[in-house]
């Protein structure tokens, strides 16, 4: 019996998207075709490489084992047609970049564009989201991720690219309203706005320069997940808040924002990026990475 290669790379597409209709829709083609392709593997292999079920789909360890091999397959044959899409010198092809909302805003704005600038044959399908997401299963070729601690352990390759620091700020105005503000026991007189969902616990942390850490209440006046937003009400003058410094820098500069407490901070954070772990990365795949790890720490550094 003869091999199609379409088998290997369908099969593929189906365990990344955890099932048939997740994989046709990314693959934008009928299920049936999709189901039609692995039930053809799995009758010239001699083996079950996928369990169903009306709800899911489940991978047999024969399934596992074939992956990994498959997988190997597949990225060999993309490499392979983006050598001839790069020929010349000139990169073209498709990049899916996922970060935060606040790094989307405050960081990768001007890189991204930079970039496609520079490449006008790339497409860059940048995704927006504050939640986590599986690389593999989405399809994304590079994230960034911000974290105050280690990252999970993962089959991703993981490089670090910088640090952050998140400073407390508030408007002129607001400050001028406080009776003081020296000391993290003053929190208990302000009023906060959060980056995040509202919480049970109205402590924020704070850590001095010298290591010392404690937790102080204050009262929580708005929460959002959205840091312009964030930013937005603190030079209204509505409270004090915790932001990454390269977010507060442009407001700071026109007299918008204060620095508080210079000695404190409410956190170190990390930037990193991630990459599915493959044997080949494609050129304009590996071209925008390096891109965004030589320009990022410029972006975020303390000015």
């Amino acid at each position: 019996m003869s091999i199609d290669l379409n088998d290997y790379f369908y099969f593929v597409h189906v365990v990344e998207k955890k099932g048939y209709t997740a994989a046709a829709k990314a693959l934008d083609m009928p299920k049936s075709r999709l189901s039609r392709h692995v039930a053809q593997l799995e009758e010239r292999l001699g083996v079950r490489l996928l369990q169903r079920s009306s709800r899911n789909v489940a991978v047999t360890e024969e399934g596992k084992s074939f992956y990994q091999h498959a997988r190997k397959l597949v990225d060999q044959f993309e490499m392979a047609e983006a050598a001839m899409d790069n020929r010349g010198g000139r990169l073209s092809g498709k990049v899916v970049i996922s970060c935060s909302l606040g790094v989307a805003q405050f960081v990768l704005f001007d890189i991204v564009t930079d970039f496609a600038r520079l490449h006008p044959n790339v497409l860059i399908e940048q995704r927006v989201t504050n939640s986590m997401i599986d690389l593999i299963t989405e399809g994304v070729d590079i994230a960034i991720r911000g974290h105050s601690g280690e990252l999970p352990d993962s089959s991703l390759i993981q490089r670090f690219i910088a640090n952050v620091e998140w400073q407390f700020y508030c408007s002129p105005g607001y400050l001028e309203q406080l009776e003081q503000l020296q000391t993290p026991y003053d929190f208990a007189s302000c009023r906060f706005l959060k980056v995040g969902r509202a919480g049970a616990k109205e402590a924020i942390p704070l850590q001095h320069k010298d290591g010392l850490r404690t937790h102080q209440t204050t009262h929580i006046a708005l929460c959002s997940e959205d840091m312009s937003t964030i930013r937005q009400a603190a030079i209204d003058g509505l409270g004090v808040t915790a932001l990454p410094d390269y977010v507060c820098r442009a407001p700071v500069e026109a007299g918008q924002l204060v620095r508080v407490l210079p000695a404190w901070v409410s956190q170190y954070a990390s930037l990193s990026l991630l990459m599915p772990s493959r044997v080949g990365v494609p050129p304009h795949t590996k071209a925008l990475a390096e891109f965004i790890r030589e320009r990022l720490p410029l972006a975020v550094r303390p000015q």
